[in-house]
């Protein structure tokens, strides 16, 4: 049984910013993100619609407090891999993306991969 972790971060960004994010989170993250075999930087990039109300207490980069927003967004999956249990290789993924995200809240989602 090996010890190696596979995980699969989704997040999703502005369609503007999407390329800016993903090479920043291939570079910080060179070892950990996007590797697949003998493959590199593999990401799956979905385009779709995102929409959110900014609360009273929310400081909006796109739209303003209290009104419901649309924005052109995209979906995008990579694969994180780690050694033990993975979950540090998780934690600095989703730092890396928190740093470089224009969002004030980034919504992500992590899956357990299992190989079969």
């Amino acid at each position: 049984m090996s010890l190696a972790s596979r995980f699969k971060l989704v997040f999703f960004s502005p369609r503007t910013d999407t390329k800016r994010i993903l090479e920043h989170l291939f570079r910080a993250c060179a070892k950990e993100l996007g590797n697949i075999g003998e493959y590199e930087h593999c990401a799956f990039v979905t385009p779709g619609t995102g929409q959110f109300k900014p609360k009273d207490t929310a400081n909006p980069v796109i739209g303003a407090r209290g009104q419901l927003e649309f924005v052109d967004e995209d979906r995008v999956e990579i694969v994180v891999n780690g050694s033990g249990g993975g979950h540090e290789e998780v934690r600095k993924a989703i730092k890396e993306l928190k740093n470089v995200h224009p969002y004030e809240e980034v919504a992500y989602d992590v899956y357990k991969l299992e190989d079969f």
